[in-house]
């Protein structure tokens, strides 16, 4: 937990931006019968039974100190899914970096071993050693900045059926940019010393 702790009170460097990821799995949901649009003093009403049409997951790409982010729809959630976001962090975005400072929680599928499986040996090294690997403490995932702005694009644009993986698409993009373009940050107070008093059950009594 302090480990994370101090990677949020880091001043911004160039050439070691910090980066959160999370991820999360939606249920695509159809329609069996067309919604009855709203009308005047009648909101839209929609019928209780529904078609599931499979999952999405999104990994949220969230880079604090510049109040960025960027959402990933995917079909799937395994370990190359994820290295495929690492590959890009990187190789595309921070190619002039001398390390990603990466906060992410303890899945199995996010560790370095990701990269061998989707990527040749000598690149997934390259990549690897980039990394600054930083993880929450087990049941601490709320320590990790992507999972906040998981919850609030769950609030604001998740909350209502969404079809397939196209249209969920269309609509986090939507929403990703908006954020982006008013540079909504997370403002981030909790300290270690606020840790050490509100939590101090979870330190060792000497």
């Amino acid at each position: 937990m302090e480990d994370v702790l101090e990677v949020y009170h880091r001043p911004h460097d160039e050439k070691r931006p910090v980066v959160c990821v999370d991820e999360a799995s939606r249920q695509l949901i159809g329609e069996t019968t067309q919604p009855i649009p709203a009308e005047p003093g009648q909101p839209e009403r929609f019928d209780y039974e529904y078609v599931r049409n499979g999952v999405a997951t999104l990994f949220m790409v969230f880079m604090p100190l510049l109040a960025f982010r960027s959402v990933w729809v995917t079909e799937r959630r395994t370990a190359k899914d994820f290295a495929e976001v690492l590959r890009w962090l990187v190789e595309d975005v921070y190619a002039e970096a001398d390390k990603v400072v990466l906060v992410c929680d303890n899945l199995n599928t996010h560790k370095a071993a990701c990269l061998y499986e989707a990527f040749p040996p000598e690149q997934a090294q390259r990549i690897a050693q980039k990394l600054e690997w930083h993880y929450t403490p087990k049941h601490g995932s709320w320590l990790n900045m992507a999972e906040i702005e998981l919850s609030v694009l769950s609030r604001q644009c998740l909350d209502r059926r969404i079809e397939s993986a196209q249209e969920m698409e269309h609509e986090v993009e939507v929403w990703q940019d908006d954020r982006n373009e008013r540079a909504v940050g997370v403002q981030w107070r909790f300290t270690t010393a606020d840790a050490r008093i509100k939590l101090r059950k979870l330190y060792p009594t000497i």
